[in-house]
């Protein structure tokens, strides 16, 4: 039996991940740590409330087996570049440094499509400024799920994604090959496979395109 630990349990892909584990019997239990509570009971569910800059005050709490982040914001809701960094990078990294400490053995982390620590996207350069910072960790089991545009009900509306997600959903039919991965996908198929990946534990750095993601669920 295992123990879960999510950052990001109040956001698309994380408040579905959530309900599936807690519905999972190979967790015995499920622990989030937000700024918010997410309204959810269960009897496995453990809920902290924290102040994320103050990890001294919750590094002792960060125990378990799997954990999933699903944390991530954008550069307009954050308001700055430094601010969004602050979320996808330095968030990540300091739990995924406490988890290490604490004798985590697995961290799987949502990305994004194009992530790369050398782009000149910021957005795609901080993305994969984490991965590389996790590749170089020494978790026994690291997994990078890199989706395309995200479709479902955020609680706040992005223009970009919803315009985006329209397009490439009605043209979907002509990505084929190498372009399926640039196909919108649903954030519960994305839970799902969080889901998957994690149960099956594979040994190293794997890294899970959009494409590799629909498999994953629908195989």
């Amino acid at each position: 039996m295992k123990t879960a630990l999510i950052i990001g349990s109040t956001g698309l892909i994380g408040s579905t991940l959530l309900k599936q584990l807690l519905n999972n019997k190979e967790y015995s239990k499920v622990i989030t740590f937000s700024k918010r509570k997410t309204g959810v009971q269960h009897l496995k569910f453990t809920e902290e409330i924290i102040d994320f800059d103050k990890p001294e005050s919750y590094e002792s709490l960060v125990k378990g087996d799997d954990f999933f982040c699903t944390i991530g914001t954008t550069i307009k809701k954050a308001g700055s570049k430094e601010a969004f960094k602050k979320v996808d990078f330095e968030y990540p990294k300091q739990f995924a440094t406490i988890a290490l400490k604490n004798g985590v053995k697995q961290f799987l982390i949502i990305s994004s499509m194009g992530a790369d620590k050398d782009s000149n996207s910021f957005y795609l350069k901080t993305k994969g400024s984490i991965e590389d910072f996790l590749k170089q960790s020494t978790f026994e089991s690291v997994a990078v799920l890199r989706p395309s545009i995200l479709l479902g009900n955020r609680d706040e509306f992005r223009l970009g994604e919803k315009i985006g997600g329209f397009v490439m959903k009605a043209f979907s039919f002509l990505l084929v090959g190498k372009l399926k991965n640039y196909k919108p996908i649903e954030s519960a198929t994305v839970a799902k496979a969080l889901e998957i990946i994690a149960l099956k534990n594979t040994p190293g750095f794997t890294v899970y395109n959009s494409a590799a993601i629909e498999e994953i669920v629908n195989s």
